[in-house]
C-alpha cells in the first residue's frame, strides 16, 4: 500500500473517531475534478484551489467561509495543492475559516503538473485559484484573491 494511502486512511480514521463533523480531505488525482463536477451536476459550484504555504490563501478562505455561512446553499469545494501528508493541516485551516464541513481534497500525485494539466492547461500553479462553475458547468477561472464583491455578484447570479 502506498505511503500516501496509509496516511490518508489514518487521517480518515482519526477524523471519524475524533471529529465526525469535519470533512476529511480526499486524494485529488487525475479525473477528480470531473468527479467533483459530476457530484454537483446541474448545480453551480465554486472550486477553490489553495495551499497551506500560500500567503494569500487565508484571505480567500476567510471570505469563502463568511459567504458560506451567509449562503448555506452555496456549493464550495476546497482542493489543497499540497500533499496527503498535509491533510491534517489543510483540514485544520479549513475549519478555522468556517469551511470544515465542505468537501476537501488534497493533491495526491507526485507530479503536480499532471494534476494542473488535468484541471486547466492554462494554469501554471499560481494560488489561490478559484473556479466558478455555473449550473451548466461553464467555467470562469480567477487567479489571485477574488474580490468579495465579485463573489457576491456570482452568488447573486447563480445561487438560489
Amino acid at each position: 500500500m502506498p505511503t500516501w494511502l496509509k496516511l490518508y486512511c489514518a487521517l480518515c480514521l482519526g477524523v471519524f473517531f475524533g471529529n465526525a463533523q469535519a470533512a476529511a480531505p480526499q486524494p485529488f488525482v487525475v479525473g477528480s475534478l470531473q468527479e467533483i463536477l459530476a457530484q454537483h451536476a446541474g448545480k453551480p459550484v465554486i472550486v477553490a484551489f489553495w495551499s497551506v504555504g500560500c500567503t494569500h490563501c487565508p484571505a480567500e478562505l476567510k471570505t469563502l467561509g463568511a459567504l458560506k455561512r451567509r449562503h448555506p446553499g452555496l456549493n464550495v469545494v476546497l482542493v489543497a495543492a499540497d500533499t496527503p501528508e498535509d491533510g491534517p493541516e489543510t483540514q485544520r485551516l479549513a475549519a478555522r475559516y468556517g469551511l470544515g464541513k465542505v468537501p476537501q481534497w488534497v493533491f495526491a500525485d507526485p507530479i503536480p503538473e499532471r494534476l494542473r494539466m488535468d484541471i486547466d492547461r492554462r494554469w501554471y500553479g499560481e494560488l489561490p485559484r478559484t473556479h466558478f462553475y455555473d449550473a451548466a458547468h461553464r467555467l470562469e477561472a480567477f487567479a489571485g484573491v477574488v474580490p468579495e464583491a465579485r463573489l457576491r455578484d456570482w452568488i447573486a447570479a447563480n445561487v438560489r
